[in-house]
């Protein structure tokens, strides 16, 4: 019995440890946001709780750039990425988990493949791409979202998630619905789709986190500073010979805020028993 507590003591010891090392970073930033000028944010051991406590950093950098733009420029460019991806990797999977076809191994493998492929090796020619297709920014508003969402659409990651999903819903289900009717396309808009919604929701969090975070290609792509999402505006923060480290922490701090929301909206459909009950035996 001894035994037994002392090693959940130690995993849930180690857990604390891992979990504590893990949201430094973010108490750190929130501490940085609050602290005022007179405070030395570099000190150390590191001060949380600011002794020169203010709110004027996230009222102050609202007017250094145009946050707001680029607030809106990042939902857009978001919620753009993450309906194309739910859509096109459910529509990829489909076929690789319930329809037989020749070479159906090859082509799932060779998608899987390509996630061993780093963006960073690939994104000169989907720049060169991007620009003889004229979607930049300098050409208009619209076709700059869509160079900003295109190559980022569908991932093999979705389809992977989205074919393993599928190939959960019992095939009596499917069965059922031609039975009573269905063609091919409504028994998958209309039967199976809804019985993996807490697969589209996890699919929609990780797609929805990387797009609001990435700065890479928005910084490369975009040359009008009315069309900076939230990253790259965030970095306009940092001056050429010195940055105001309070306001990047303020503007981080207030870029998390969507995610949070978004993923509480989210939850909800993580733990579903759709399923359960749909074929009794």
């Amino acid at each position: 019995m001894l035994k037994k507590l002392t090693g959940k003591a130690l995993t849930h010891l180690t857990l604390i440890t891992i979990s504590l090392l893990s949201v430094f970073p973010f108490l750190w930033l929130t501490s940085t946001s609050l602290k005022g000028l007179r405070e030395d944010i570099f000190a150390y051991p590191p001060q949380f709780i600011p002794s020169d406590f203010t709110w004027t950093n996230y009222i102050n950098v609202w007017g250094k750039v145009d946050f707001m733009a680029y607030f809106w420029n990042s939902i857009i460019v978001a919620a753009l990425t993450v309906i194309l991806n739910l859509i096109l990797s459910s529509l990829a999977a489909y076929p690789l988990a319930r329809m037989n076809f020749k070479g159906k191994k090859f082509v799932f493998f060779a998608i899987l493949a390509t996630i061993m492929i780093p963006f960073q090796a690939i994104m000169l020619p989907v720049y060169i791409i991007t620009l003889k297709l004229h979607l930049i920014d300098s050409v208009n508003r619209v076709m700059g979202y869509i160079g900003l969402v295109m190559p980022f659409a569908v991932s093999a990651f979705g389809i992977f998630l989205m074919r393993q999903a599928f190939l959960k819903v019992p095939k009596e289900v499917e069965e059922a619905a031609i039975v009573d009717g269905c063609n091919v396309f409504q028994m998958f808009w209309r039967i199976v789709l809804p019985m993996v919604k807490p697969t589209l929701a996890v699919l929609a969090v990780f797609t929805f986190i990387g797009s609001w975070g990435e700065f890479l290609w928005p910084s490369i792509m975009l040359t009008k500073d009315s069309m900076y999402t939230l990253p790259v505006g965030i970095n306009n923060l940092q001056g050429l010979f010195s940055s105001n480290w309070r306001f990047i922490a303020a503007g981080s701090i207030i870029s998390t805020i969507p995610i949070i929301i978004f993923f509480l909206f989210m939850q909800r459909y993580f733990i579903s028993g759709e399923n359960d009950g749909a074929v009794k035996g």
